[in-house]
């Protein structure tokens, strides 16, 4: 059965999408613990992020680096956190999340209510930055 994310990644479910190639796709969370919460995913759907080939798994990670760097460029913070859960989606996924202290990274916490313009104007900050880093 599809996972949500695989629906993303077929466009049968909309998505504040960053970027993508031919194995990765990265959306913000649409449940965030902070501004700039992205989710980067391998477009091939397996559930455990340690069950990729391995080439699979590199590509993810430096694809996710790429991203991680976009995102601090856009979301004032210490750093970008990462987190890989696995227990919420069926489908192996990162999250990338910005944080200034350790508590920022707690799941338990409530989650952001953001609005749709909001959201766009998050995704899109972080494309710029991620298209300026490409072109040095």
């Amino acid at each position: 059965m599809k996972s949500i994310f695989s629906k993303i990644i077929d466009k049968e479910i909309s998505a504040h999408i960053i970027e993508e190639d031919q194995n990765n796709i990265a959306f913000l969370d649409i449940n965030p613990i902070s501004k700039g919460h992205t989710l980067v995913i391998p477009k091939k759907q397996i559930d455990n992020i340690f069950d990729l080939p391995e080439a699979d798994y590199i590509n993810l990670y430096l694809f996710a680096k790429k991203i991680a760097i976009a995102i601090k460029k856009v979301i004032s913070c210490q750093r970008i956190g990462e987190a890989v859960v696995g227990l919420e989606v069926p489908h192996a996924h990162i999250h990338l999340i910005p944080i200034n202290k350790v508590e920022d990274i707690n799941f338990q916490k409530e989650k952001l209510k953001i609005n749709y313009e909001e959201m766009r104007d998050i995704a899109n900050n972080i494309k710029l930055a991620l298209r300026l880093l490409k072109s040095f």
